[in-house]
């Protein structure tokens, strides 16, 4: 009789344990849902968190989770020059006319924000593209940055290596929020200073600021195994980006620059230039030679189009060649919005 009663006595032990333990979670999970209705910027993870991107790149590659065209393109990406630069032994693979690579200028890995991101970029194709005058899709795109940024040819669109490539993209902006993939767009605003690019500040702040990693000739750091591109690329010279680029426009290289460099430092929600120190820096960088892109004077058929900041020819304006390339920029803008209604930014 004792033992039975023993025996109850501990069930009944146990049972109380046990709805202790649940009355317990039940508690901090409703605990949990009030703290977060009432503050839900405690567990959102915000886009503006300094390095924050709608996929941990690194992270998913070490778990083993992507897929393998999805690695592929990332690889593409990322060591360009390996799979698809000058220097590769099939030359059916010579893509690329330098040795740069995609992230050279969409950083970490296209992952990072005010950094030329991928995230969300496959949704706004197919587009209007002025500068071709045609609604292209997102293979134009990657080929216009083979053309101009990379200084080489086209790729097939059948191609592994164009699918790969965009199979990344699309994975990098798998569940973002439309509020993210309006952030994740382009750069943030400059204000275009009323002066002209001034070359010894340019000089000055190149010297200060970027000479440490892109070196005082401007021609980067190589990688140990030189066919495997740069450390940090170099920014004008023959293995740089060539003068059709979107990049050799001193309003959008300042752009970028302001969001991004100092790299590690510098970041869209916390810049170290000033908007006048990036511009300056920008039409220095860009007052050196670099390779020139044959049949630009196509570009843009509808001139009216073309940004202010386009430093070749021809224009829909008067404006001499030297205020497109250096500025002052504003009362090109201004000429813009008076004659034909439009708001240039760039």
């Amino acid at each position: 009789m004792k033992k039975e009663h023993k025996e109850f006595k501990n069930l009944i032990g146990g049972i109380a344990k046990i709805f202790t333990v649940l009355v317990a979670a039940i508690l901090v999970v409703f605990i949990g849902i009030m703290v977060y209705v009432a503050n839900p910027e405690i567990l959102a993870f915000k886009s503006s968190e300094k390095y924050y991107g709608p996929k941990d790149v690194e992270a998913e590659i070490a778990a083993g989770f992507l897929p393998q065209n999805v690695k592929y393109g990332y690889e593409l990406l990322t060591n360009t020059p390996k799979y698809l630069g000058p220097q590769v032994k099939d030359p059916g693979k010579r893509v690329a006319g330098n040795n740069l690579a995609c992230v050279s200028c969409h950083l970490d890995a296209g992952n990072r924000l005010g950094g030329a991101s991928w995230a969300g970029v496959v949704e706004r194709f197919p587009t209007f593209r002025p500068r071709e005058d045609v609604i292209g899709s997102i293979e134009d795109r990657i080929n216009g940055c083979f053309e101009r940024s990379m200084n080489g040819r086209r790729l097939d669109e059948d191609t592994r290596e164009m699918k790969a490539m965009v199979a990344y993209m699309l994975w990098l902006s798998e569940d973002m929020t439309e509020e993210q993939r309006k952030e994740y767009r382009g750069f943030p605003n400059l204000d275009i200073p009323e002066v002209a690019v001034d070359l010894e500040i340019g000089k000055r702040v190149y010297q200060k600021e970027c000479a440490v990693c892109h070196q005082d000739d401007g021609q980067g750091q190589r990688k140990l195994d030189f066919s495997e591109g740069y450390v940090n690329p170099p920014l004008w010279g023959p293995d740089s980006y060539n003068h059709g680029a979107g990049m050799h426009r001193v309003i959008t290289s300042a752009a970028f620059i302001k969001s991004n460099m100092p790299s590690g430092i510098a970041t869209s929600t916390e810049p170290v230039l000033t908007d006048e120190e990036a511009f300056h820096v920008a039409g220095y960088i860009n007052s050196f030679d670099r390779p020139k892109k044959s049949n630009t004077e196509a570009d843009f058929p509808n001139r009216k189009l073309k940004p202010v900041s386009t430093p070749y020819g021809p224009w829909e304006d008067d404006f001499p060649a030297e205020q497109h390339k250096y500025g002052p920029f504003l009362p090109i803008v201004e000429y813009y919005k008076k004659e034909h209604d439009l708001n240039k930014t760039q």
